[in-house]
């Protein structure tokens, strides 16, 4: 990758041939936190890869909800400088509405601008975190959280869908709070409004949540799933009857993954991190 700011030859370091020196550029920084949140980037599930704002699913969310699109629209539209500033979005409301479609969107405009993302149902989001209490893991609770922290963009699908323990609280704060302190930005979804929002993770956590998003998009209407009026390329199979649970857009297109392909981080593997 070459240098951002045009002084160095790519390698993140500047060299004085005759002084026989080298000291870093100014986009080594850059650099070290690109290279550590490639531990954590993820990529788009299959079903979300062709997701744009002029074709379905997207245009019948804009009939329901067309106050929540356009501000995706706009944000989307200068999601560099989004980033920058550390702004994200937060979308509550029914399921089915379309909150993960339209995060997706958002995180594929951030991919498409070049800057890192990692993408998370957060039961999977929390599992990896447990797992790094396994004697084999490749790196430590505070490592991983550290990688977390440093993508451009974090993306997390169903927050509040976790059964609430102290230890939950606590990861889910650390991150939100570290994220913030760094200003970097946050995508989530919720089916819980603020109050049940706080009363289900914490009411710091979800403070935090509002000083990096703002306030929540609502979304509402009636279940677009079960209408069979939405389709994108390549559908997500059907979650067969008798789970006795939901599963989020993602988590269908996590659990529909071409099974040769790599899965995107935070899917189970027999290896967590390469």
């Amino acid at each position: 990758m070459s240098c951002p700011d045009g002084r160095c030859d790519g390698s993140g370091f500047l060299f004085d041939d005759e002084k026989r020196i080298a000291r870093p550029c100014s986009c080594r920084p850059f650099r070290l936190a690109r290279k550590k949140a490639k531990a954590v980037e993820g990529r788009l599930p299959r079903r979300y890869r062709e997701v744009s704002f002029d074709r379905e699913p997207v245009l019948s969310i804009d009939r329901s909800n067309p106050a929540v699109v356009r501000e995706v629209r706009r944000y989307c539209r200068n999601v560099a400088q989004n980033l920058d500033a550390g702004k994200g979005l937060w979308f509550t409301g029914d399921v089915g509405t379309g909150k993960t479609t339209l995060a997706m969107l958002i995180s594929k405009s951030a991919m498409e601008a070049d800057r890192t993302v990692a993408i998370y149902s957060l039961p999977r989001l929390l599992a990896m975190l447990r797992d790094t209490y396994d004697d084999d893991a490749a790196y430590s609770l505070n490592e991983l959280i550290d990688r977390l922290c440093a993508v451009d963009l974090l993306h997390v699908d169903d927050v509040g869908a976790e059964q609430t323990s102290d230890w939950v609280l606590e990861q889910l704060y650390t991150i939100v709070n570290t994220r913030y302190e760094d200003g970097r930005a946050l995508v989530l979804t919720t089916n819980l409004d603020d109050e049940k929002l706080k009363a289900q993770i914490g009411e710091r956590t979800v403070s935090r949540i509002m000083e990096i998003c703002g306030m929540p998009l609502g979304m509402y209407g009636e279940d677009q799933r079960g209408e069979g009026q939405w389709t994108l390329p390549e559908p997500a199979a059907a979650e067969p009857a008798g789970r006795g649970r939901w599963l989020s857009d993602a988590d269908r297109a996590w659990e529909a993954a071409d099974p040769d392909e790599p899965p995107a981080y935070g899917r189970p593997r027999a290896h967590r991190i390469d």
